[in-house]
This record gives C-alpha cells, sequence and structure tokens, in this order.
C-alpha cells in the first residue's frame, strides 16, 4: 500500500499558518508528499524547503487571479497537488490542519483494511476547530463537524467549491468510512493582527480584491474574536509537532462587548444550545459525503 500526502499553501509565513507542521504531523506514514506551493512573497516556498525531507515534492505554482471569487483557487491547487500524488489513498491537509501522532498507526491500519474495498471512496475525520487560543475549541452551531480528508486515488476524486471537501467529476458524493481519528484544526489560532490580515486574504480569494479592500481597510488591526461564547475547554493534548508554536503564543485574547462573529448571534446560540445539550447532532448539518454503513 502506498500513500501520498498532499496540500497547497501561499504566504504562510505572513498569514500565520503552520504549514511546516501540518506536513511533519503525517510524513511518517506518507510515501510521498506533494505540495502546491504558490507564487508567495513571504519565503514560504524556501521555509517548505527547509523539511529537507526526500519525500517532500514541491511543485511551484502561480496563482491565477481570475480564479480569486468564491475560492475556486483553492480547489484549483489543490487538484494540482492531488494530480501529481501517485499513492493508493491521498491523505490532504490544508496548511492549518495537523493529525495527532498518536493517531497515525490506526490511520495506517484503516487505510490497509479498506484498500481492497472499492465501495470506499474517502474517510471522515472528526474536527477540533481551536479558536482564538490552543486552550478552547469551537462548537457552534456553524462549526462543521467532519470532512473527507483521506481519498481514494484514481477514482476521479475533485476539491470542492473552496477545497473544505471533495466529490467526483460529476458532482457526486463520495462514499465514506469514519477514519476514526481527530483533526486539529487552528485556522482561527493567530495573533489579533494576523488574524485580521488572514480574514482579508480569505476575502480576496472569495470575493476578489476590491471587495476585501472594502470590507477590510486595514489589514493590521486588531482582529474581533467575538463574545467567546460557545466554546469547549480543550484537555488533551495537541499534536507534538505543535509545541515549539505553541510554547511561542504571546497574545491573549478577551471577550468583546458586541461581536460580528456569525456564532454569537442569538440564533446560533440556540441551535448550539439544543443541539449539544438535547440532540447530539446538528440541525441541517453539512454533510459533502455519503457516510457508508457500518
Amino acid at each position: 500500500m502506498r500513500i501520498s500526502g498532499f496540500s497547497f499553501v501561499r504566504n504562510a509565513i505572513e498569514l500565520y499558518y503552520p504549514v511546516v507542521e501540518s506536513i511533519r504531523s503525517i510524513l511518517p506514514i506518507c510515501d510521498e508528499f506533494v505540495v502546491a506551493a504558490g507564487d508567495s512573497t513571504d519565503g514560504t516556498t524556501e521555509l517548505l524547503r527547509t523539511i529537507a525531507d526526500p519525500k517532500l515534492r514541491i511543485i511551484e505554482t502561480v496563482w491565477d487571479q481570475n480564479l480569486f471569487k468564491r475560492g475556486a483557487i483553492n480547489a484549483q491547487q489543490s487538484n494540482l497537488a492531488l494530480d501529481a500524488c501517485t499513492g493508493d489513498w491521498c491523505f490532504y491537509l490544508q496548511a492549518d490542519e495537523v493529525i495527532h501522532e498518536s493517531e497515525l498507526p490506526g490511520l495506517v491500519d484503516r487505510m490497509r483494511t479498506y484498500l481492497a474495498d472499492a465501495r470506499v471512496e474517502g474517510m471522515l475525520f472528526e474536527y477540533r476547530h481551536f479558536f482564538a487560543d490552543y486552550d478552547h475549541f469551537h462548537t457552534g452551531h456553524a462549526w462543521y463537524r467532519r470532512e473527507v480528508r483521506i481519498v481514494r486515488n484514481g477514482i476521479g476524486a475533485r476539491s470542492w467549491k473552496s477545497a473544505q471537501g471533495f466529490r467526483k467529476r460529476d458532482g457526486r458524493k463520495l462514499h465514506v468510512v469514519p477514519a476514526g481519528a481527530r483533526m486539529f484544526h487552528y485556522g482561527w489560532v493567530r495573533p489579533p493582527r494576523l488574524m485580521t490580515r488572514r480574514r482579508k486574504a480569505f476575502l480576496t480569494i472569495h470575493e476578489g480584491p476590491e471587495a476585501a479592500q472594502q470590507k477590510v481597510p486595514d489589514a493590521d488591526a486588531s482582529y474581533d474574536f467575538g463574545l467567546l461564547r460557545g466554546r469547549t475547554r480543550f484537555t488533551g493534548t495537541h499534536p507534538a509537532v505543535m509545541d515549539a508554536r505553541i510554547a511561542e503564543k504571546d497574545w491573549t485574547v478577551v471577550p468583546s462587548a458586541e461581536s460580528t462573529q456569525r456564532h454569537d448571534l442569538p440564533s446560533q446560540r440556540f441551535f448550539q444550545f439544543v443541539e449539544n445539550g438535547v440532540l447530539s447532532f446538528k440541525i441541517g448539518e453539512h454533510r459533502n459525503y455519503i457516510l457508508l454503513p457500518s
């Protein structure tokens, strides 16, 4: 069995993406790791080269600004890396997603178990969306609980919309099984100033540069993390590759008096109360996959 890891990234240093930690977290179980390295202006491609692992393959790319709408550039870059993968399974990580080392043996066993089962087209991870700091993750209504991050090679899987998940070329959802592992998502853990910068970069590739400038005129302003409600205290251990970055954390976030965060809306907080306290599932949950019976 051959396992390919793949990802894409651009300006990870400027935007505070833990891309090196992300790649290193699954390198031990990969036969290769393909990363589409965009035309960064902050030395990100050079940073990737410092990993100095023969399994790492860097594809240098130039981002097409015609795809700066609804995150289409993310899917295009993900697909470039996916198409270069040669493994039986393709393990996708975004530049702010990290796997705990304790999960690796089980993931290899899971991929080996389903290798000959053509019904299984992908594997589904349980998400921990860390928010504002490394001590809390969000469980609000608007936060997706699961997503596909391992896909079978050669079935025509394509990155979907803004590269959140995958579908077939004709738009059909993948048939998947649980991966039995967590995905540590650190996309909302940054110094407040860099969180604003990341927000502007996000708007740029989803709505275009003009809209991003209008909505975020000062990219160095301190980000409003909102009321900080709806978070769950994290009591476990983080992936070891994150230890140094976590130790370097030098910011403190305090709750805002008012909030622009969607999950702070009264309607969203009501859904969260009902879902977490009564239902134990999300109403109208995002499911970009078809879960096969156990």
